[in-house]
């Protein structure tokens, strides 16, 4: 079924747009609730909460591409679960690791600015990937969005571990050079 239909059925509250969201995305809801989770049940439950959190954003929102709206609930959802689950042990994990990645290049927290400031951060983001070649834009996405580790990603595109580290090294330097170029403080 098209994105499009598959829309009009959250508006109309039809049961059936959960059925075919998850028949049609069950698969790539799992693999980014995983990627961040690293564990089966838990990457379950977040895709189930999508769902629901599709249910109930969609009559506010008409997506216009449900797979990204899907994915940044999933992603959200996951992420936040993971927070709560490692807020005790602090430290570990793949995704405490992809993040301390990026924060070289990232602003800090704690100012109350950062939330008015973090919609014009985002744009100021997209617009840096805009710039990038395909295969480098690819390959930050895959690591930082999708949260896929090093070693699926050069699977993905078939490249060494060292050249997609390299690459991705290179495009957070360059990253942050973007974001002192938009005066955005590091």
């Amino acid at each position: 079924m098209e994105d499009y239909n598959i829309v009009k059925l959250f508006w109309d509250r039809s049961e059936e747009a959960i059925n075919e969201t998850a028949h049609k995305y069950a698969n790539y809801c799992y693999r980014i609730a995983h990627n961040i989770l690293s564990n089966e049940e838990d990457s379950e439950e977040c895709v189930n909460d999508t769902y629901l959190n599709t249910w109930n954003s969609i009559p506010s929102h008409r997506p216009e591409h449900l797979s990204t709206y899907l994915g940044k609930i999933t992603r959200n959802l996951a992420i936040n679960r993971y927070k709560k689950r490692n807020s005790a042990k602090r430290g570990g994990g793949s995704l405490t690791y992809i993040l301390d990645e990026l924060n070289e290049c990232l602003p800090s927290d704690g100012c109350v600015e950062d939330k008015v400031e973090e919609e014009f951060i985002k744009e100021i983001i997209n617009h840096f990937l805009y710039t990038l070649p395909k295969e480098e834009c690819n390959l930050f996405l895959r690591r930082y969005w999708y949260a896929d580790s090093i070693i699926v990603i050069s699977e993905k595109y078939s490249l060494s571990t060292s050249k997609v580290k390299s690459m991705l090294y290179r495009t957070r330097k360059k990253l942050k050079k973007y974001l002192e170029k938009e005066d955005i403080t590091i």
